[in-house]
């Protein structure tokens, strides 16, 4: 759990309830967000049925690079190739579509991304 606490207070996110097992959050744009830890040792699979990744929506680009710094310390790599553009999920060329992916230390896949006017 204190993986997420990290990671979502990083984001700016705020606990609304906490307890061993359990940890929500909530943001004034995005709604909430809570995490359980299940009984036994198990790893999300994202490319079993079910959800593929939760994907974060931060209000810069520099958010998005100030995640990879946050990953680097606690030693969580990137994934695909990221950080990068992906101008093929963009409305227009004025627009830019800049993320990243990662594995939480359970093995949920997170995709932090900032769309927006390119800077």
């Amino acid at each position: 759990m204190s993986f997420y606490k990290d990671l979502m207070t990083f984001l700016g996110w705020q606990v609304i309830f906490e307890k061993t097992d359990v940890i929500g959050f909530k943001s004034g744009t995005n709604g909430d967000l809570w995490f359980v830890k299940t009984p036994q040792d198990e790893f999300n699979d994202y490319d079993n049925l079910g959800v593929n990744h939760l994907s974060i929506r931060v209000e810069n680009q520099k958010d998005v690079d100030d995640v990879v710094s946050f990953l680097q310390k606690h030693h969580i790599s990137t994934l695909f190739h990221t950080p990068k553009h992906r101008p093929e999920f963009t409305g227009n060329d004025s627009e830019t579509y800049y993320q990243i992916m990662f594995e939480s230390p359970d093995r949920v896949l997170f995709e932090i991304v900032y769309i927006g006017l390119k800077r």
